[in-house]
């Protein structure tokens, strides 16, 4: 059998769309249930399903059903082919490699937020984790996020990890890339954004008298765990929001802290 051409884990192509000016990338997504979910919910989302030979189950007779019944592609490989196209992440005998997703321009996505049922774009400074990338991402969807912003270096790989985290939110998700983070926070300012930082140690707290005065649109950046929101994205920031902790604490990690404060918004929103 002729190997497949496939990117493994969403390695960026980078290529142009001449059309709509977006940035693609492949993922792979492995693992039975998020792979499942996708064949019965969205099977258009999938370019091609790889399927461990001799994987003989009723899950099996399932998968494949699927794949007949909505025309998609699908090949029986070996388990050290399932392997390498999975990079050794943990399978459990099947993986799917997704269409091509595209990367929202960050112009595109300032003009199209205020379309989404929480006009809200989440920036992420440097945060490296693609597992914290994806559970925030999955929250930010189900809560009705505009969309994400993730710099171009020194970002968190969008792959398997972060697709396997975000329960198949990955993709319908906008997601925009930043060469410069800090002027891309500017001009959110400059086109009539709100924008804050959060700040796991400030005075700033969050809570149910202050998050009325919360403005939107807006734009909130996560920093990582170690290092928070840089000196240069700050200063671009019109205000910073905490987390109020009632004990001594050292942090949350992003995909936490997100959650919190996306909840703050979205109740915030709610009484607008």
């Amino acid at each position: 059998m002729q190997e497949q051409n496939y990117t493994p884990y969403g390695k960026h192509k980078q290529e142009k769309n001449t059309q709509k000016n977006k940035k693609k990338f492949h993922t792979i997504l492995p693992g039975y249930k998020p792979v499942l979910e996708l064949l019965q919910d969205e099977p258009d989302k999938i370019d091609h399903l790889y399927l461990r030979k001799n994987k003989n189950s009723k899950d099996t007779t399932l998968i494949l059903s699927l794949c007949k019944e909505h025309g998609v592609r699908h090949t029986l490989v070996t388990e050290e082919a399932l392997a390498r196209i999975c990079d050794n992440a943990n399978h459990q005998g099947i993986a799917v490699r997704l269409r091509e997703i595209c990367y929202t321009p960050f112009e595109l996505l300032l003009e199209t937020a205020f379309q989404a049922p929480l006009p809200l774009i989440i920036a992420l400074d440097q945060v490296l984790d693609p597992g914290n990338v994806g559970t925030l991402v999955r929250t930010m969807y189900a809560m009705g996020a505009a969309g994400l912003v993730v710099p171009l270096h020194n970002s968190a790989f969008l792959g398997a990890g972060a697709a396997r985290s975000a329960a198949g939110s990955l993709g319908k998700l906008p997601i925009a890339q930043a060469v410069n983070l800090a002027r891309a926070v500017e001009l959110a300012g400059k086109s009539g954004y709100t924008t804050y930082y959060a700040d796991m140690h400030g005075k700033n707290a969050l809570t149910a008298e202050t998050q009325n005065f919360l403005q939107f649109p807006a734009l909130l950046v996560l920093g990582s765990e170690e290092k928070g929101v840089r000196q240069g994205v700050q200063k671009q920031c019109s205000a910073a929001l905490s987390i109020p902790f009632l004990r001594e604490f050292d942090s949350l990690n992003v995909a936490q802290a997100g959650a919190i404060l996306l909840a703050s918004f979205f109740q915030a929103y709610g009484k607008k």
